[in-house]
C-alpha cells in the first residue's frame, strides 16, 4: 500500500536566523501555519514579532533558514509576487490611504487582480465585504483618515480580503482599539477564518490572541520558548513567565 506524504503547511518558517546589521533578531525560529488555522505569535516589545511578519511578506530576508508557502521557498520572490501567492497583510496602525474614501481603499485591495477578467468577481467580493463589515458600509464615502481606530481596522481587514487571500497576516490587530471594538474585531477575525482563510496574528495580549487561535507560539528575545494548542497555552503558567522575561520550564 502506498502511503501519501502529509501535505505541506500553508506557511512555514524553518530554522530562521535574522539580523539587522550586527544585531541578531531571530535564533533558529521554526513556525508553521496549517491550512485553515488561526496561529498567534505572542511576545513583548523587541521580541522579533514584527520582523517575523516582514519575513513572510518579503520585506526583510533572513540571514539563514527558509520561508515557505505550500512547501516552496519565497526567499527569491518580491513582495508583490508573494502577495500573488495568496498572502495579504493588515499592518500595524492599519496604514490606510487617509485622503481616499473607504470605498476607494477597499477597491485598492484588489490591485493584484485583473479588472477585466475578474470584474464580476471583484464586484461580488466588494458586496461580500459590505455584508461582513456593516460599519464599513455605513462609512463608504467618508475619508479613511477620519475614521476611528476600530473602523480603520475593519476597513484594513476588508481591504486585505478583497485580494482573495489564502493567508492573512495581522500585526497587532487590537492595538489602540477601544474596548468596544476589541471583541468585535476578534469576532470578525474568527468569521474570516470560518470562510477558509488562514490567519497569522502577531499580538502582545496573550489572553486575547489565544482565545480565537488554534495554535500559538511565544517568542522571547528572538527564540520560540513555548508552542502548542492555543487552549493549552491559554492556561499555561509559563506564558506569564515568558512575558515577564523568565525562563520557560
Amino acid at each position: 500500500m502506498t502511503t501519501l506524504a502529509p501535505s505541506a503547511p500553508l506557511l512555514r518558517l524553518s530554522h530562521i536566523n535574522t539580523h539587522y546589521g550586527p544585531a541578531q533578531v531571530h535564533f533558529d525560529v521554526n513556525l508553521d501555519v496549517q491550512h485553515g488555522q488561526i496561529v498567534s505569535l505572542l511576545g513583548g516589545n523587541a521580541s522579533g514579532k514584527s520582523t517575523s511578519m516582514k519575513l513572510i511578506l518579503g520585506l526583510h530576508k533572513p540571514t539563514s533558514g527558509d520561508v515557505q508557502i505550500d512547501g516552496a521557498s519565497t526567499l527569491k520572490l518580491s513582495t508583490p509576487q508573494i502577495i500573488r501567492l495568496g498572502v495579504a497583510s493588515v499592518p500595524e496602525a492599519r496604514r490606510l490611504f487617509g485622503a481616499m474614501t473607504v470605498r476607494e481603499n477597499l477597491l485598492m485591495g484588489a490591485f493584484t487582480r485583473n479588472p477585466h477578467r475578474e470584474r464580476a468577481a471583484i464586484a461580488e467580493d466588494y458586496e461580500r465585504m459590505l455584508a461582513l463589515f456593516p460599519r464599513v458600509k455605513e462609512r463608504l464615502h467618508a475619508l479613511a483618515g477620519t475614521l476611528s481606530g476600530g473602523e480603520q481596522q475593519m476597513v484594513a481587514m476588508a481591504r486585505a480580503l478583497m485580494g482573495r487571500p489564502r493567508l492573512i497576516c495581522m500585526d497587532e490587530p487590537t492595538m489602540g482599539l477601544s474596548p468596544r471594538y476589541v471583541d468585535h474585531v476578534l469576532d470578525l477575525i474568527a468569521q474570516v477564518n470560518a470562510t477558509g482563510v488562514s490567519v497569522f496574528m502577531v499580538e502582545q495580549n496573550a489572553s486575547l490572541a489565544l482565545r480565537i487561535a488554534h495554535h500559538g507560539y511565544v517568542l522571547q528575545n528572538g527564540r520560540i520558548v513555548l508552542s502548542g494548542p492555543a487552549r493549552e497555552l491559554l492556561h499555561d503558567p509559563r506564558i506569564r513567565h515568558a512575558y515577564l522575561g523568565g525562563e520557560a520550564a
